[in-house]
C-alpha cells in the first residue's frame, strides 16, 4: 500500500491512504535515515510498518516536513512589512522547488496596499487578497493544491486565515502551535490536515523567520532566482554581471525605467552584501 505520513509521534506515525488512516512503525533502517510528515511511504496495512520511503521533491529540516508544494506567503499593512524576509521566503521556495504565492491579508483595512504589493510583485508571482476578519477567503481556497504551509511575519493573520478556512480554532481544538519539551530543546509537532482533494494544510509556523544561512544558494549565482530580471540579464554587457555597478549593466537600467521594482533591487543588493560576507567565513 501506498500513502502519505501527516504525523509524526515518538515512535508511530499516522499514515493516511485514501479516506483512512493508520498507526505504523517504520522499519528500523527507516528510523536512521529519517522520516517526515509529508513523505509518501509504502507500507504494509496488516503489519503496520512502513517498508520504504518514495523519492521526495524536497525535504526541509525546520520545520521537518517534506514535498512541499506550495508556500503562501502571508503579508499585512499591518504590521509593518518586512519585505527582505518576503524576498527570502520567496528565494527558499525557489530553490526547494516549492510555489510561492502572495497572500496578501486584511484587504478589509486598507484595499489599496493590494495594489502596492501587486506594483513589486505582481509580474512574476501570484498574489491572492484575503480577510480572515470578514471571511474573504475564497480564493485563497481555490489555491491549495498539494501540501501547503503558511509563512510570514509574527501577527500578520496566519492562523487565522486557517481557521476562517477550516472553520474552527485549531489553536484550541487541533494540533496548532502544540510543542514537546525535551530537555532544553523545543520541537514543534508539525502534521497535515486534508483540505479538499488530495490536498493538505501543514500546522507549521516555523517560516516565521528565516536566517540566509538556510538559502543555499552562492552569491555569484543570487541574480538567476530573481524572475523579475530575467528578461534584462542578456543585455548586460558583462555575462558574468553581478548588477551593482551601473555603465553597462541591463538591469540597473531597468530599475531607473521602473521596469524593475526598486524594492526588490534593493533587497537584492543586500542580500548580495550578506552573501558575500558570509563567504569570507
Amino acid at each position: 500500500m501506498k500513502g502519505l505520513i501527516t504525523k509524526k509521534q515518538p515512535t508511530l506515525f499516522v499514515v493516511r491512504y485514501g479516506e483512512k488512516e493508520c498507526f505504523c512503525t517504520a522499519r528500523g533502517n527507516l528510523k536512521k535515515e529519517g522520516l517526515f510528515v509529508g513523505d509518501f511511504v509504502e507500507f504494509d496495512e496488516e503489519g503496520k510498518v512502513i517498508n520504504a520511503v518514495l523519492p521526495r521533491k524536497n525535504c526541509i529540516i525546520r520545520p521537518p516536513l517534506a514535498n512541499l508544494d506550495k508556500m503562501f506567503v502571508v503579508i499585512a499593512e499591518k504590521p509593518k512589512p518586512d519585505f527582505e524576509l518576503v524576498d527570502k521566503l520567496i528565494l527558499f521556495c525557489i530553490t526547494n522547488n516549492i510555489q510561492p504565492v502572495l497572500c496578501v491579508n486584511k484587504v478589509d483595512e486598507n484595499a489599496e496596499f493590494v495594489e502596492f504589493v501587486k506594483n513589486i510583485y505582481g509580474k512574476s508571482f501570484d498574489i491572492v487578497s484575503t480577510s480572515a476578519k470578514i471571511n474573504m477567503t475564497d480564493a485563497l481556497k481555490e489555491q491549495i493544491k498539494g501540501i501547503c504551509a503558511f509563512a510570514g511575519q509574527s501577527a500578520v493573520g496566519k492562523s487565522s486565515l486557517i481557521n476562517s478556512m477550516f472553520g474552527k480554532d485549531f489553536e484550541a481544538v487541533g494540533d496548532f502551535g502544540k510543542k514537546v519539551e525535551r530537555g532544553k530543546q523545543t520541537t514543534r509537532l508539525v502534521t497535515l490536515y486534508p483540505f479538499g482533494k488530495d490536498s493538505f494544510i501543514a500546522d507549521t509556523a516555523g517560516f516565521s523567520q528565516l536566517d540566509e544561512r538556510y538559502l543555499d544558494i552562492d552569491y555569484h549565482e543570487l541574480s538567476r532566482y530573481y524572475p523579475d530580471f530575467y528578461p534584462y540579464v542578456n543585455e548586460c554587457k558583462y555575462q558574468s554581471c553581478p548588477h551593482t555597478h551601473s555603465g553597462d549593466c541591463a538591469v540597473i537600467k531597468a530599475v531607473k525605467e521602473g521596469k524593475i521594482p526598486k524594492q526588490r533591487y534593493e533587497n537584492y543588493l543586500k542580500l548580495l552584501a550578506s552573501k558575500k560576507n558570509e563567504k569570507k567565513y
